[in-house]
């Protein structure tokens, strides 16, 4: 996973700066490393040199292997306190995004009393026979 940090004229985009919210990421985001391309941090300070309440956002877009890219923001009065907001909000959207891929993908089938699955699919099992009959014949 590559992290891209990215900050306006009013944030000074130190090295260290960068590494510390690129640590910062890959160390929140590790469950997640395997299923994302590139996740790109945005950092923004509204007011500019002025002072104010939640004026600092940081953005936060994540790039999923053969998905849309998710985009979470979150402001706050510190830049610190809303790079943890949008990380954490990141790490829920990509749980909830991936949860809902994996019940998809493992939706097993139940069995009834007698051991048979009822929700056999009536055209694949057709096919099947019908394949098993032509090898028969050959």
């Amino acid at each position: 996973m590559q992290i891209q940090v990215h900050s306006d004229n009013h944030i000074e985009g130190s090295a260290r700066l960068v590494e510390w919210v690129s640590d910062s990421v890959a160390s929140k985001l590790a469950r997640f490393d395997d299923e994302l391309t590139r996740i790109v941090v945005h950092l923004h300070d509204d007011n500019g040199a002025k002072a104010g309440a939640q004026d600092k956002r940081c953005q936060i877009e994540a790039r999923p292997k053969g998905l849309q890219p998710l985009s979470v923001t979150h402001k706050s009065e510190t830049l610190e306190q809303a790079i943890d907001g949008a990380i954490e909000k990141m790490h829920h959207a990509l749980d909830h995004q991936f949860g809902k891929m994996r019940s998809k993908r493992a939706t097993p089938l139940q069995a009834d009393e007698t051991g048979d699955i009822p929700a056999r699919d009536a055209l694949l099992e057709e096919d099947f026979l019908a394949e098993e009959r032509l090898r028969a014949l050959t």
